[in-house]
């Protein structure tokens, strides 16, 4: 029994258009909704959501009945916290703040076994094999990981080539708001700028034969970022879809009142 096939990462590779939904709430009932709901995929953010690995874990087992591909935003790109996202099933992972190529580079090694990486033999006893079920995976494993890069500084602009280059990321994604932070327009990422750096990235990530991402949370952009040509879409996010309602819902009932 191999590795299973990483659906996402297949169509990502196929130029097909991916769009997915960010998890910041931390509990399986939400992510099992989000998974159900008709997404390719759903994002469990462990960067800026309060997610530590046995959240990660009890979210990944509750989508496990849904349709949606399951990916997971480690907080750094350190070995140890890519080890063990793996090892608990991940076949998806999304770093941030990726700078160089050379940090690129480092990455692709913690994702994969030897001789190509440096990732740690232990999935044996890991629900990446379903707990030894699975003697196949390990010969198989790397090829179906989908390394996903954040460039979201003017450093990793001006270094966009050379980090899309690198043999073994799948995907590259511009990450809109700490672009914008960077470039010195803290909370507006719809600064000409920061929106004239974002278009000339996914062309040139794209030019590398590589998948271009970025999230929007204003679902009238959803079509202008898939006509610029990316295909890993993140269109909202949970906590951001349930505030508004909540708070639409309680003036409406307010407004009852007089």
């Amino acid at each position: 029994m191999a590795a299973p096939e990483n659906r996402l990462k297949a169509a990502l590779a196929e130029g097909r258009l991916q769009v997915g939904l960010w998890l910041a709430f931390a509990h399986p009932t939400a992510a099992e909704i989000a998974s159900r709901a008709g997404f390719d995929w759903c994002l469990i953010d462990a960067e800026h959501g309060p997610n530590d690995i046995p959240l990660i874990l009890a979210q990944m087992q509750a989508m496990g009945g849904g349709a949606a591909s399951v990916a997971v935003r480690v907080p750094v790109g350190e070995t140890r916290i890519l080890k063990q996202v793996l090892d608990i099933g991940a076949q998806t992972v999304l770093v941030p703040m990726v700078d160089t190529a050379e940090q690129a580079a480092a990455l692709v090694r913690a994702v994969h076994y030897p001789p190509k990486g440096i990732r740690g033999v232990g999935a044996m006893q890991s629900r990446a094999t379903f707990f030894g079920e699975d003697t196949g995976y390990v010969a198989g494993a790397g090829d179906q990981v989908c390394l996903m890069v954040q460039a979201e500084t003017r450093t990793a602009m001006a270094n966009l080539d050379a980090i899309a280059a690198v043999e073994g990321v799948d995907c590259v994604f511009i990450g809109p708001a700490d672009l914008a932070a960077d470039m010195g327009h803290l909370g507006n990422p719809g600064h000409p700028d920061v929106v004239a750096a974002i278009e000339d990235g996914v062309k040139r990530i794209r030019a590398a034969g590589k998948a271009a991402g970025i999230i929007t949370f204003d679902a009238a952009r959803i079509a202008h970022y898939a006509g610029l040509g990316f295909t890993f879409l993140g269109t909202g996010g949970d906590v951001a879809l349930f505030t508004r309602a909540v708070r639409d819902l309680a003036a409406q009932a307010q407004a009852v009142k007089g």
